[in-house]
């Protein structure tokens, strides 16, 4: 192994890297005319600007310029207040133009045109404009050491119009919209990108080489800005929400039918040039879209995806190191599954909430002309109580959740050749007698001078506050030697997480005490040939101890790759192999389990996303050395568009288990494993109708049906293996449903502002009975008590420097009625 790595490593040293060409510089513009956004070119001012032209291809073909018939022209230009951008984007026909409405922050089958401002000129740091052929915006934060963050939103207008040979555009993005320093004179980084979906090609105006590592740092320059400020940076977005619930409980002493209007209020604010203050009063997050439950079988918890849109835009800072995982604020009350024990027989639980209440959340957030990145996120929940009720109608509560505190800060100094070193802590204070906890981390992520190479490593401490036991402290490191740059990339790592190591108060972790190290090692053949435009190949092994008694895990390996045809179709295929392994959890009382050798088979295909009908479809079979376990996994997604304005989508995942072996129960210090078969059906539903470029329905209908059918059962034994042990009386079998719809209208009435009116259908079931059909089960489901929910609201974005002209215009106009009287 060490003469492997020794080889690889002289092998990749060896390697040189080509110098980049100086990057492309287009002058800065001011411009005092008036600009009307309306995605005609017709202002003479157009003219006035330097355009950016011969853009180069990016992918596939890295460094063709781009045909005459199809060229692009770009123009900026800026005043006082706003940056203004313009194009016009030729095609031989307006037939090959690509578009779809979709809604905002979505790319569908869409041409588009972004531009990309390094306001710092640091190499790392970028906010991103994109508009599509029907006037639909997405944008974007990106950084070289985090990536792109695509929650991201900021207010700015754009229109586009199609023509006969191609589409033309205009962006007024205000400065409101990004980050800088005010100086007399400055340079920002620039880029500008074209995307032409259906011949699957995509340009840049400043050349960025695909084997180079990031893109940000390929940008080309803005030059010669004069003499413009930050602004005042305060704006306020007040919303209104009315609910009505209705749920068929079977409890006499609540409502089925319940109503509430709330109220509260987003604010942000400029601090500084560089610093931003977002901060949300009394939040309202009931439209966010459904989770997707399943039925939880391993001993870890289920990680959710985030929805709610103030925990996941602008948070980049915030994820440095993964100990922030934001579904911890406003979760399940930490007490809440202790309640059913807390009562008495006489007593039922009238109300536990499943959910804690956020009082309030804030983050401040930016960057120092000198790199320092700076972040500060503090979020309360409030007391959570569970009612209770005796036979008597005497009631009482039980605290669920005490008043809790959740607190992050952030150092982030950006480093030369598009380096960095960080420091994060994350803090939880909770009130009265629950646990309190504390994690640090420093962080550093270096590129040599070529930005081929690449070392990056964590260091991080926690510690748990415990008022009814001793407090622990724990320690975890992760170092990393990579190659970023060329056809052959590698990566070589360590992770180390001791036994006392917990982050769960604030972050995820789902195991600690562990050694790993990790291997990848990947080769991509980048330049188009006669039947392909590209090729990816990779190789991955991991090999895991404990850290604590240095036992043996596991070891697994995997061969996959990809290949990308000239049609715009993509293929690929996988190979694993898990060796026998030691498994400390899935008993869940600390004893080993002999973990059996797997191999596992895959292969993929995907159509070309352009087309009216796209199709991608996934086949994966795996092979247990042990019972003859075995399971093949099927899934595949197709989409139709009927016209740009509607499409409908169907997801399909299937994947039944025969002879799976499982934790089954747990007594007296033993552990039951049962031999069983599972079933896993999931099936997705997505329809969306747009109006306009402003106004859309869209439809999720989703179903998931899992069941766990146990056969036979053995005893957990002390050296791992398995006894053969009596079947219970009754056998508790798994079965369970969960079901939902979502309808969702939402109509941009002015720019940040919304009306958005949702309708959630949500059901779940649990039972002990195997129902052997998916029908049966998805019938059975929607005969099931259904919670339904409509609700209203509305979002009014307000821009204090237009309020500020707004009243300036009044007044001035009173003044000329004055003295014309």
């Amino acid at each position: 192994m060490r003469l492997f790595f020794s080889l690889l490593l002289s092998i990749c040293a060896g390697l040189l890297n080509a110098q980049q060409p100086p990057p492309r510089q287009l002058p800065a513009k001011r411009t005092v005319a008036s600009i009307k956004i309306d995605g005609i070119l017709e202002e003479p001012t157009w003219k006035e600007a330097a355009p950016a032209t011969r853009f180069v291809e990016w992918r596939p073909t890295y460094g063709t310029i781009e045909d005459t018939n199809t060229r692009t022209e770009i123009y900026l230009l800026y005043d006082n207040t706003s940056i203004y951008v313009g194009g016009y984007c030729h095609e031989r026909t307006k037939d090959s133009v690509s578009k779809e409405l979709v809604g905002r922050d979505r790319i569908g089958v869409n041409d588009y045109v972004g531009v990309i401002f390094d306001t710092y000129h640091d190499k790392i740091n970028g906010f991103g404009f994109y508009v599509t052929p029907l006037g639909e915006q997405f944008d974007a934060k990106y950084s070289t050491t985090n990536g792109e963050d695509d929650s991201w939103s900021a207010v700015w207008d754009s229109e586009s119009k199609i023509v006969h040979d191609g589409w033309t555009f205009e962006m007024r993005i205000p400065y409101s919209a990004v980050r800088f320093v005010s100086k007399e004179n400055q340079t920002w980084g620039l880029n500008i990108t074209r995307n032409r979906k259906k011949v699957g090609r995509q340009f840049m105006w400043n050349p960025v080489d695909p084997k180079v590592n990031g893109f940000v740092n390929q940008s080309g320059e803005w030059t010669g800005i004069e003499k413009i400020d930050a602004p005042i940076r305060l704006s306020f977005s007040p919303y209104l929400s009315a609910y009505v619930n209705h749920f068929p409980d079977d409890n006499s002493s609540t409502q089925n039918t319940t109503t509430s209007i709330n109220g509260g209020m987003d604010v942000k604010y400029g601090i500084s040039d560089a610093f931003t203050l977002d901060m949300t009063l009394i939040p309202d997050f009931g439209q966010v879209r459904s989770d997707n439950l399943v039925l939880n079988v391993t001993p870890f918890e289920v990680r959710y995806n985030e929805y709610r849109p103030f925990f996941t835009e602008g948070t980049e800072l915030f994820n440095k190191g993964n100990l922030f995982y934001s579904r911890r604020i406003g979760a399940e009350p930490i007490h809440a599954g202790e309640v059913e024990n807390l009562i008495n027989a006489n007593e039922t639980i009238v109300k536990n909430p499943q959910e804690s209440k956020l009082i309030n959340a804030t983050k401040i957030s930016g960057r120092t002309k000198k790199g320092l990145g700076v972040g500060f996120f503090n979020a309360i929940t409030n007391r959570m109580f569970a009612e209770i009720e005796d036979d008597k109608e005497n009631k009482r509560k039980i605290e669920t959740n005490p008043l809790t505190n959740y607190n992050i800060i952030v150092f982030d100094q950006t480093l030369k050749n598009n380096s960095s070193v960080s420091f994060i802590n994350t803090n939880v204070l909770r009130s009265g007698g629950d646990r309190d906890a504390n994690v640090s981390a420093a962080l550093f992520d270096f590129n040599n001078k070529k930005n081929k190479y690449n070392w990056s490593g964590k260091f991080a401490l926690s510690q748990v506050f415990n008022p009814m036991d001793k407090n622990t402290n724990g320690y975890s490191h992760s170092l990393s030697f990579n190659k970023t740059g060329g056809n052959l990339l590698f990566t070589i790592n360590q992770e180390l997480v001791d036994d006392k190591y917990d982050i769960n108060d604030m972050g995820i972790l789902f195991n600690n005490n562990f050694l790993d190290h990790y291997m990848w090692v990947g080769y991509r053949w980048l330049k188009p040939k006669g039947w392909y435009n590209r090729i990816g190949l990779n190789y991955n092994a991991t090999y895991s101890r404990r850290y604590k008694e240095s036992a043996f895990q596991t070891f697994n390996t995997n061969v996959n790759g990809f290949v990308q045809f000239k049609s715009l179709w993509w293929a690929g295929f996988y190979v694993g192999y898990n060796s026998d392994g030691n498994d400390f959890y899935e008993s869940r009382i600390g004893k080993v389990y002999k973990s059996p050798q797997q191999v596992s088979y895959n292969v993929w295909f995907e159509s070309n996303f352009t087309k009216k009908y796209y199709a991608n479809a996934n086949l994966m079979i795996y092979r247990k050395k042990f019972f003859d376990g075995r399971s093949t996994e099927y899934s595949a997604f197709q989409r139709y568009r009927f016209n740009d304005r509607i499409s409908l989508s169907h997801f399909i995942f299937y994947r039944p288990y025969k002879n799976d072996v499982g934790f089954y129960s747990a007594d007296n210090g033993n552990a039951i494993f049962s031999l069983r078969d599972r079933n896993i059906v999931e099936n997705n539903i997505e329809a969306k109708y747009s109006f306009n470029n402003k106004m859309g329905i869209s439809l999720i209908g989703r179903h998931y049906w899992s069941k766990v059918q146990s056969k036979e059962f053995y005893l957990l034994n002390d050296d791992g293996s398995l006894t053969k042990t009596t079947t219970p009386a009754e056998i508790q079998h798994q079965n369970y449903n969960d079901f939902y719809i979502n309808a969702v209208y939402t109509w941009q009435f002015a720019p940040g502002s919304f009306l958005n009116i949702v309708w959630k259908d949500e059901s779940s079931i649990f039972d002990r009975e195997i129902h052997e059909q998916y029908f049966e089960n998805f019938g059975k489901t929607l005969s099931s008590p259904q919670n339904n929910n409509l609700s209203f609201k509305l979002i009014y974005y307000l821009d204090y420097l237009d309020i500020k002209k707004k009243l300036a215009n009044r007044h001035s106009l009173e003044r000329t009625a004055n003295f014309s009287n």
